[in-house]
């Protein structure tokens, strides 16, 4: 009797970031454009609502990861020093939460 090793069921899924740039999008991100162009490596604290847009499944016998394509649906930018701060510290209890816990989509 011969025993084959079981492939795991769960395989990895890519993440891939859809380059198309919705409206409203490129409009919450017009009026920085000016400075992100000139300051290169310049940061904006930024919400953003992410869509899964695409997803491509492997094969059964494929040995490659299944992938998601997630595209930028919505964004507000900190327009002010305050918001920035008031982002970066939520931002950073988000991450705390995270890594305290799994990853946020294993807490949900």
């Amino acid at each position: 009797m011969h025993h084959h090793p079981r492939r795991s069921t769960r395989r990895m899924i890519s993440i891939k970031i859809d380059s198309k740039v919705l409206a409203d999008v490129e409009q919450a991100i017009r009026p920085h454009a000016k400075a992100l162009f000139d300051d290169l490596g310049t940061t904006r604290m930024a919400i953003i609502e992410l869509a899964s847009v695409e997803r491509t499944e492997q094969g059964p016998d494929e040995d490659k990861d299944d992938i998601v394509k997630v595209r930028i649906v919505d964004i507000e930018i900190a327009a002010d020093e305050f918001t920035d701060e008031k982002l970066r510290q939520q931002s950073s209890a988000m991450y705390r939460q995270r890594s305290a816990e799994g990853t946020l989509d294993e807490v949900a």
